[in-house]
C-alpha cells in the first residue's frame, strides 16, 4: 500500500499554483468584496483622466502660434519663442518678485499658524468654549473671496472701519484708501488669507493629535511635564509625518497666489504690488488672447513647481526620512 502511494505521488506530483495566480485570485476577491468602494473610487479617476489629464494635450500650444481661427494640429510650429518672450519682458521681474515675496512670506507665517493653533485648540477644557471658536474661525473659509473682497473694500476704503479705528486710537490723523497704496497691499493680502484660512488649515492637525496615544501624555505628566513641554516633547513629535507632508505639498505650491483673492482685491493703484504670474496669464490670455504665450507662461509656472516639489520632498526625506513618494 505504501509502495502504491509513492508511486502515485511520483507519477502525478502535486499541482502548484503560481504565486502571481494566487495574487490575482486575491485581488479578485478583494475586488467584489470591495466592489461599492471600487466604483466611486474608478468614477474619481475616470473625473481626473477626462478634467485633468486630457485636457493636458493642449499645453503643446505653447510651442506653437495658436489662433481660435485655426485648429491646434494646423497652428505653425514656435519652438521656444513665447518662453524667451517671457523671461524678456519689462514685467518678468515683477511678477515674479510679487509671485515669490506674497507666496514666500504666506509659507513662512501662514503655514506654522494652523499649527501653533491646532496645538492650542487641544490644550482646551471647556467643550462649549472650543466649539464657538472651531465655529469662529471655520465660519470665514466657507465664504468665497468675492464676498469677503467687498467686505475687505469697504473697511480698508477711507471712510471705512479700518479709518475710525485708527483715528479713535490716535493712531493717524488722515485718512487712508489702503488698497490703492501698493505699500500696503502684500500686508492685506497675507492677514486676510490667514483671516480666512487659519481655523480650517487647522483641521487635519487637530485630526492627528486625536490620534496620538493618551498613554504618552499621561507618562509624561507622571515625569513632570507641564503643558508646554508635553506640546514640544510629545503633540509635535507625533503629528511631525502630517506636518512633513504638508510642507512639501506647501512648497510645491508656492508659486500659486490665490487668484480669487488678488483679482478681487487689486486695482490699478496697487498693480505694482498686485501683479503676479497668475493675474498676469489671466491679462495676457483671456484679455488680449494670446493663448499659446500665456500657455507657455503657465507651463514654466507648472515646470517650476514640480522642482520645488521634488526638491523639498528629497531634503525632507534625508532630514526627517518622510517624504510623499
Amino acid at each position: 500500500m505504501k509502495l502504491n502511494l509513492e508511486q502515485t505521488k511520483k507519477t502525478n506530483p502535486p499541482v502548484l499554483i503560481p504565486s502571481r495566480s494566487r495574487k490575482i485570485g486575491k485581488l479578485g476577491r478583494d475586488l467584489i468584496s470591495q466592489r461599492q468602494l471600487q466604483i466611486m473610487a474608478i468614477l474619481g479617476v475616470i473625473w481626473m483622466i477626462i478634467f485633468n489629464y486630457i485636457p493636458m494635450y493642449g499645453l503643446i500650444i505653447s510651442f506653437k502660434e495658436y489662433s481660435v481661427i485655426k485648429s491646434i494640429s494646423e497652428a505653425p510650429w514656435v519652438g521656444l519663442m513665447h518662453f524667451r518672450e517671457f523671461i524678456e519682458d519689462d514685467n518678468f521681474w515683477i511678477v515674479i518678485k510679487n509671485t515669490l515675496g506674497i507666496s514666500s512670506i504666506k509659507l513662512l507665517i501662514g503655514f506654522p499658524l494652523p499649527i501653533i493653533f491646532a496645538l492650542l485648540m487641544n490644550e482646551l477644557t471647556s467643550l462649549k468654549f472650543k466649539k464657538a471658536v472651531q465655529t469662529i474661525t471655520y465660519l470665514p473659509h466657507f465664504l468665497s473671496w468675492v464676498v469677503l473682497g467687498g467686505i475687505l473694500t469697504t473697511w480698508l476704503a477711507d471712510v471705512g472701519i479700518m479709518n475710525d479705528i485708527l483715528i479713535g486710537l490716535g493712531l493717524t490723523n488722515e485718512r487712508l484708501n489702503f488698497l490703492a497704496e501698493p505699500d500696503y497691499f502684500w500686508a492685506i493680502v497675507i492677514i486676510s488669507d490667514i483671516w480666512k484660512e487659519l481655523g480650517w488649515s487647522a483641521i487635519i492637525y487637530l485630526a492627528a493629535i486625536a490620534g496620538v496615544s493618551p498613554e504618552l501624555y499621561e507618562a509624561s505628566t507622571i515625569d513632570g511635564a507641564n503643558k508646554f513641554q508635553r506640546m514640544w516633547h510629545v503633540t509635535l513629535p507625533s503629528i511631525r509625518p502630517t506636518i512633513t507632508i504638508l510642507f512639501i505639498l506647501a512648497v510645491g505650491g508656492v508659486l500659486n497666489t490665490n487668484f480669487d483673492q488678488i483679482l478681487v482685491l487689486r486695482n490699478s493703484l496697487n498693480e505694482s504690488a498686485s501683479n503676479v504670474i497668475d493675474i498676469y496669464v489671466y491679462q495676457v490670455g483671456i484679455q488680449n488672447a494670446r493663448y499659446s504665450y500665456a500657455t507657455a507662461v503657465g507651463l514654466l509656472k507648472s515646470v517650476i513647481a514640480f522642482i520645488l516639489l521634488l526638491s523639498a520632498n528629497k531634503i525632507t526625506k534625508r532630514l526627517d526620512g518622510t517624504s510623499l513618494f
